[in-house]
């Protein structure tokens, strides 16, 4: 086209392509699979491309009457873990020319105020992490499509549910400290009521009571350094007397454990030497900590994306994939055998 021109349209992409407008809509649409070939889809991508044709998606969300953008839902942004299921969601939505707008609620739990006037009329659908599921209905959230992460799959509020694997990641969790020797363990739970701590808390007394003279301990406290520690602090002087001190604390996120080793050290306790800790998130921090944290790994990006492809399949009519995502334990240097 001559410099200076209009912007391409589908039609200067058919007769380049040499198919018709509505070949051109269904390719660019992703819709193409059965209705025309591969090479034919290829072609019209390749017009595209050296043409610089980009749909209009202003006139074509008129014509569907969609936004085109989905919101996300999740705690507070502290830990980068989110940003990551956020990073995950967007790439996949800009493949299918959605926009992903992100909502903390604050402190993580509890109703929050409506960012939009109407979240029904600004919004194709949602993703909701289940510890902000309390902000759903103060955004009229829950009456649009909706996806829930990390959320009971019998009880969701959604019309799908995608899930990391936390029960695998607490049986090898438990398995390796089991393996290593240690009987006698604290649990630093999080003192969040949601699904995923439930989770957590349900398998590790199962796994542990599975095993013949263990003995398990559970202390609450808030996701902080700062709450961890007093925690933790509380937890293991209070066993102290008793004489069976806990050798391993269990922590449901990195976060706890960097308070659990601020902890142990106030209390002239080495880790591993006298005590092992484990987290569970590998965030940044598992690798700053001194020693580096034993953790189960969540892929934060792929759970993002995972969400954001089931929330496509509802709009779309579609069933999501079915499956929990994988997770990994990544063993360092906070975890040795219960000294003697």
């Amino acid at each position: 086209m001559a410099r200076g021109s209009t912007r391409p349209t589908s039609r200067d992409v058919a007769q380049a392509a040499g198919v018709s407008q509505a070949a051109v809509s269904l390719v660019l649409g992703d819709k193409w699979r059965g209705r025309v070939s591969e090479t034919t889809a290829e072609r019209v991508r390749e017009a595209a491309r050296e043409l610089g044709y980009r749909p209009n998606l202003a006139a074509r969300n008129l014509r569907l009457g969609r936004t085109r953008t989905v919101l996300l839902v999740v705690p507070a942004l502290t830990t980068e873990f989110f940003a990551g299921v956020y990073t995950g969601a967007a790439r996949v939505a800009a493949r299918h020319g959605f926009g992903v707008v992100l909502y903390p609620s604050p402190e993580g739990v509890g109703p929050a105020r409506d960012p939009f006037a109407s979240a029904q009329a600004a919004l194709d659908g949602v993703i909701a992490s289940s510890m902000a599921a309390g902000a759903l209905t103060a955004i009229r959230g829950d009456q649009l499509p909706l996806v829930m992460l990390d959320s009971d799959p019998e009880g969701s509020l959604g019309a799908a549910t995608v899930n990391l694997d936390i029960r695998d990641g607490v049986r090898q969790i438990a398995e390796h400290l089991l393996g290593l020797g240690h009987r006698h363990f604290l649990h630093l739970a999080a003192d969040v009521p949601s699904w995923t701590f439930d989770v957590r808390a349900r398998e590790l007394a199962a796994r542990l009571g599975s095993m013949p003279g263990t003995s398990l301990r559970t202390a609450a406290a808030p996701i902080s350094i700062e709450g961890a520690l007093a925690a933790a602090e509380t937890a293991l002087t209070d066993a102290a007397p008793t004489g069976s001190r806990p050798t391993a604390l269990v922590c449901d996120d990195d976060k706890l454990a960097a308070g659990a080793y601020k902890a142990a050290r106030r209390l002239g306790l080495r880790v591993p030497e006298d005590v092992s800790v484990t987290g569970l998130d590998d965030l940044a921090l598992a690798t700053a900590l001194d020693p580096e944290l034993t953790t189960v790994r969540l892929d934060a990006e792929l759970f993002g994306e995972r969400g954001m492809e089931a929330l496509l399949a509802v709009l779309e009519g579609r069933t999501p994939a079915e499956g929990d995502i994988p997770v990994e334990l990544v063993v360092r240097g906070s975890t040795a055998p219960p000294g003697p």
